[in-house]
């Protein structure tokens, strides 16, 4: 497994595995088979409300806490710093951990301040070896990391070949901030990845499947990737792209892909803000 190093020092793994809509009751089937894949980076968050299945998980596996990277979120609803503190403590509770590895607030909406000021907090009181924010766009970013203490060392983006996010790199390095992606190999849109020919034909050269060359162009740009599926068989490919480099000339003809800069969610829709805010906030 290939690392990358937050602005704290912390190392995080490039290849994680991501239980967004695991359903709660296969929650702890699924992280246990990827963890006995070789995951050791296990991205969750409040809104999943599946944090108990990771945490029986990785505390029936065996495997050192210190070995286990773990990430997530709290969600709009337990913003504001009295609450996000709560949300906090529970999270710890439910993942039946002492510490989380990154911490992330999961949309800008709401009293982001509030929670990240909890969050600065839990940071400095070790229950938190790591913070950061999802779903932040560039302009939000860039006001938000201005008027706070402790930068954001991570932000979490809708990011694949086909949504490329090629606006913002610049903008996080002025705060070292790296990127993670979710939906890395597409989501819905998946079959525009699995299916691609450009990929397809750069994996026959390596003897890997369309999805694992667009894994391997995330992870070699220093982008964390947490693929998810709930077959075995599929954990294992995902995390089978160590053992090849693309080459300039193929990184540069992925690039040619990119059909939505920014994601498919217009997170500056105000009436998506409106429905975040009305429903959970």
């Amino acid at each position: 497994m290939e690392n990358i190093k937050l602005s704290n020092g912390l190392d995080m793994p490039l290849l994680g595995y991501g239980v967004f809509q695991v359903p709660p009751q296969e929650a702890e089937r699924c992280v246990s088979d990827a963890l006995s894949v070789g995951y050791r980076l296990i991205d969750t968050a409040q809104a999943y409300y599946n944090e108990e299945g990771v945490g029986q998980a990785i505390t029936k596996s065996g495997i050192r806490r210190e070995d286990i990277f773990l990430v997530t979120k709290i969600w709009v609803s337990n913003n504001g710093e009295e609450k996000a503190a709560k949300s906090i403590d529970e999270s710890l509770r439910k993942l039946q951990t002492d510490y989380i590895d990154l911490m992330l607030i999961h949309q800008a909406y709401g009293d982001v301040f509030g929670t990240w000021r909890a969050m600065e907090k839990a940071y400095r009181d070790g229950k938190v070896r790591a913070i950061g924010v999802s779903n932040f766009q560039a302009a939000r970013f860039f006001d938000f990391a201005h008027y706070v203490d402790v930068k954001p060392m991570v932000n979490q983006l809708q990011c694949n070949v086909l949504i490329q996010q090629t606006g913002i790199p610049p903008l996080l390095a002025e705060t070292d901030t790296r990127m993670m992606a979710w939906g890395p190999l597409g989501g819905q849109g998946v079959d525009g990845i699995v299916k691609s020919e450009v990929l397809g034909n750069i994996g026959t050269r390596y003897g890997k499947s369309a999805a694992q060359i667009a894994l391997r162009w995330l992870t070699q740009r220093g982008i964390v990737a947490i693929p998810k599926s709930s077959h075995k068989e599929r954990m294992a490919q995902n995390f089978d792209i160590f053992d090849f480099t693309l080459n300039a000339d193929e990184m540069a003809q992925i690039t040619t892909l990119n059909q939505h800069d920014t994601g498919t969610i217009n997170f500056n829709d105000p009436q998506f803000v409106k429905y975040l805010i009305e429903t959970y906030g």
